[in-house]
């Protein structure tokens, strides 16, 4: 199976079948790039709402909804939407906004797909599985990373003969870990929970479930360096980089297999090391190697009004978007992005707010 495979893809109006849609939030986030992603998909947009109705009127205008709501309880009862894009907030006490919304629009019978992050627990992330199972209808968490052109690329090379299976992965994300005292707090924690989903993405699609996590973190900023070991028995480590450089390279992903490996980094550009044996150690006057075993580069071009240079592509938005929309026109099931997912994830989570420092944890 492939993971990473071109596709030709149809805008808005060329579609015969769409989707009716609603969609709750107004924000930035939004504006930039889930709003402007439903032009190259099979929905028909029926209402935004947001708690400010200015908010969603102008939204709904400039995206071509038919109307806006200030109460997305009507406007379920209105529109009777078939799917529902949740992008919102943090509750107060800093649980998940769009996870209650998910309850609803799953019991208003409507497909979700909602921005990271899912949910603030791991028993929250169950209630949603029963709700979507109980109402037939799918969750889709908005993985972006995990439909990155790059990312895909790293899955489709292991385990191929010339790479052979995955053995050790990096990742390397700039995060702060907040401390000990600050974990139990929802709050202190939101913007590692914002985040870790981004990096546990990654980890969890390419290297699969998580053993064993055990971790060390750095007073002065936050950053962490954590081992881990997966079902498969590959290794790997992810590096919480608090203290980089606003011009640094923002992240890094590294797969290595049996001879080989692969480096994303900014998620855009891919190098892939093909097998090949080190030059005679202290004979070789040349370090360049034969064609057949040279690193092979994969990078964007940004001359061309092309989609693929365009954010909402190698970034994933209008990707991971078709995945939900295809499978609910085809009447299978999402495979990326689902709450099992997010489950893994949040164990993830749930394990950096513990407060036994040096433990490993089995998870």
């Amino acid at each position: 199976m492939s993971h990473h495979t071109q596709r030709e893809i149809r805008y808005n109006f060329e579609y015969e079948r769409r989707i009716k849609a609603c969609f709750i939030g107004a924000g930035g986030h939004a504006y930039r790039n889930v709003y402007p992603a439903l032009r190259y998909a099979p929905v028909e947009l029926l209402g935004v709402c947001d708690l400010d109705i200015g908010r969603a009127a102008k939204f709904a205008k400039l995206f071509g909804a038919e109307r806006a709501y200030s109460d997305h309880r009507e406007m379920f009862e209105k529109e009777k939407p078939d799917l529902v894009f949740l992008v919102t907030a943090y509750h107060p006490d800093g649980r998940v906004q769009a996870t209650d919304l998910a309850l609803e629009a799953l019991a208003a019978g409507a497909h979700v797909w909602m921005e990271k992050p899912t949910a603030a627990s791991l028993v929250e992330i169950e209630q949603l599985h029963a709700a979507s199972a109980a109402a037939g209808r799918m969750v889709m968490t908005g993985l972006k990373k995990t439909f990155f052109p790059t990312i895909e690329k790293l899955k489709d090379l292991m385990g191929s003969p010339q790479f052979g299976p995955l053995t050790s992965i990096n990742v390397r994300y700039p995060q702060s870990l907040p401390a000990f005292s600050d974990r139990a707090d929802l709050v202190k924690m939101q913007s590692f929970l914002d985040h870790i989903y981004h990096p546990g993405a990654i980890l969890h699609y390419l290297g699969g479930s998580i053993e064993r996590v055990s971790y060390e973190r750095e007073e002065t900023t936050g950053a962490t360096v954590t081992n881990m070991r997966f079902r498969s028995g590959a290794i790997g480590t992810l590096h919480f980089t608090a203290g980089q450089s606003g011009a640094s390279i923002f992240e890094r992903v590294e797969i290595i297999g049996q001879g080989a490996n692969a480096i994303v980094e900014n998620g855009t550009s891919l190098t892939y090391f093909r097998k090949a044996d080190l030059p005679a150690y202290g004979r070789a006057a040349s370090f360049l190697q034969p064609d057949e075993n040279a690193a092979l580069l994969f990078e964007p071009e940004h001359s061309l009004g092309q989609l693929y240079n365009n954010n909402l592509f190698y970034l994933g938005y209008v990707p991971e978007i078709l995945h939900l929309t295809d499978a609910i026109l085809e009447e299978k099931a999402i495979t990326k992005g689902t709450l099992e997912t997010a489950g893994e994830i949040m164990k993830l989570f749930e394990f950096y707010r513990r407060t036994d420092a040096g433990v490993t944890i089995t998870l």
